[in-house]
């Protein structure tokens, strides 16, 4: 019973919290919205802002995962906000839902617009997307920004992979539930049911990409929450694959590693998207500092 209450709970507040700051306290610059047809996919993507391309993949099941964070991110850089396959406006295909699938219509999406480089930064499903991104294509990837990402299915807590576990089963009690909800009504044309049961035929695939990550060429820059889905332990094994925590960076900072590492207090896996301090802590990274609110 404690294991089928955690799954609807977590689902629920995974979809839900992230889905109530998708009306901004100040109306959003008008989106340039586009679709662009790539390895076989009909791909929607929202452009925001000028400046250097920031590609954002949202979170499982929520393609407005971000909420009011898109429209701080957008406010020194173009932001380029992807719907990944069937999330949003991006309809389904036959095709299973696997991160390097995903990963390789990022991929062919940079080079649909002729960016050459870009960031990268993905949240929980949009971290394993934007990983895979620059695992596979490093030469398409400038910094990365992965946010509750994890490197192998034990990652998680044990109780986090059970729900993975049962989410496809659960899809034909879930996928109506947020059909009526105002993600749903948001977009119309998900077919949740399949949505929740694709995406459950993903995550409960064992994987781990640890060697790949230790290969990574993209400066990088993790950020957790201090109450994650991701187990401390695998944080700091991602960081120490990522050639971090291995010594004193030294009085003057020269010996610290290129990627960075971040956990954010006060925050859980449903919430750190939407943290208003995210923001703040990605544009430091990138290299672009946040003007001050207006």
């Amino acid at each position: 019973m404690f294991r089928r209450d955690f799954l609807k709970t977590a689902v629920a507040a995974a979809v839900l919290t992230a889905a109530l700051p998708v009306q901004a306290k100040k109306p959003l610059a008008m989106a340039s919205e586009n679709f662009a047809d790539v390895n076989g996919q009909h791909l929607f993507y929202s452009v925001h802002g000028t400046g250097k391309p920031l590609i954002l993949l949202h979170g499982g099941i929520n393609p407005d995962s971000f909420g009011n964070n898109l429209a701080r991110l957008a406010r020194n850089r173009q932001v380029i906000a992807v719907h990944l396959q069937a999330h949003g406006r991006t309809p389904d295909t036959d095709r299973p839902l696997r991160g390097e699938t995903m990963g390789e219509d990022i991929a062919a999406l940079i080079g649909h617009l002729k960016l050459g480089k870009a960031d990268v930064m993905g949240y929980s499903l949009g971290s394993s997307v934007a990983l895979q991104t620059a695992i596979r294509h490093p030469a398409v990837v400038d910094r990365l920004v992965l946010i509750s990402a994890a490197m192998s299915q034990d990652g998680f807590y044990p109780e986090v992979v059970t729900a993975f576990q049962q989410l496809e089963a659960n899809s034909a009690t879930l996928g109506p539930s947020v059909k009526a909800s105002p993600l749903g009504a948001a977009y119309p044309d998900v077919d949740w049911t399949k949505l929740f049961r694709k995406v459950g035929d993903m995550t409960k695939r064992p994987f781990d990409w640890s060697a790949d990550v230790a290969k990574l060429q993209a400066r990088t820059l993790l950020v957790f929450a201090d109450a994650d889905a991701i187990r401390p332990e695998h944080m700091v094994a991602f960081w120490k694959a990522l050639g971090g925590g291995r010594r004193d960076a030294g009085i003057d900072g020269s010996l610290r590693p290129a990627n960075e590492f971040a956990i954010l207090p006060n925050t859980t896996h449903y919430t750190l998207p939407i943290e208003p301090m995210l923001p703040e802590i990605v544009e430091r990274f990138l290299g672009a500092a946040l003007k001050a609110a207006s």
